[in-house]
């Protein structure tokens, strides 16, 4: 039992003086894409850019935040293409032909993919349609019953089994 106790000790002292050096001297991890342009003005269009487009590996990250090799390739070709002067909708307009729509987080309305932005209105527009009819047919189908009571009689009928709040003592 001691043997164990002993052994425990120092085994949680390391842990614990191991824990503590990492929060003294923290380290930097290094930034995906530490690019630095001369220009501030090409700097910020250079990172709004890179927000824009998304990785064709990841899919789902923008090639500014994916490390993988291919966003890194597109990075440095939006780098290339703003020192030579290009606007960003010439960079946009020529990732989109070399890459397709899938490229851009904020596709174009085109003819091509006008499905994807009327979809949800068209499915809104069919949703409160059956809505309303739904409501219609069950209103339809609950004729004014002759044999319930009026709300008049109800209370009367309820004062006269209990006492002056319908309720029995």
């Amino acid at each position: 039992m001691s043997k164990s106790k002993i052994s425990v000790i120092p085994v949680r002292l390391v842990a614990m003086l191991g824990f503590s050096l990492t929060l003294l001297f923290p380290v930097r991890a290094p930034a995906i894409d530490p690019v630095e342009l001369d220009n501030p003005v090409l700097q910020e269009r250079y990172r709004d850019l890179t927000h824009e487009l998304r990785c064709m590996q990841c899919q789902n990250q923008s090639i500014a935040d994916s490390p993988v090799g291919l966003a890194g390739d597109l990075r440095r070709e939006v780098r290339e293409l703003l020192e030579q002067g290009k606007s960003d909708d010439d960079i946009r307009r020529h990732m989109r032909n070399r890459y397709g729509d899938f490229i851009l987080f904020r596709p174009q309305f085109s003819w091509r993919n006008a499905w994807l932005w009327i979809a949800p209105f068209a499915l809104l527009l069919i949703g409160i349609g059956v809505a309303i009819r739904i409501i219609r047919e069950r209103a339809a189908l609950a004729p004014a019953d002759a044999s319930l009571p009026e709300t008049g009689e109800v209370a009367e009928s309820g004062r006269s089994r209990g006492g002056a709040d319908g309720v029995r003592s």
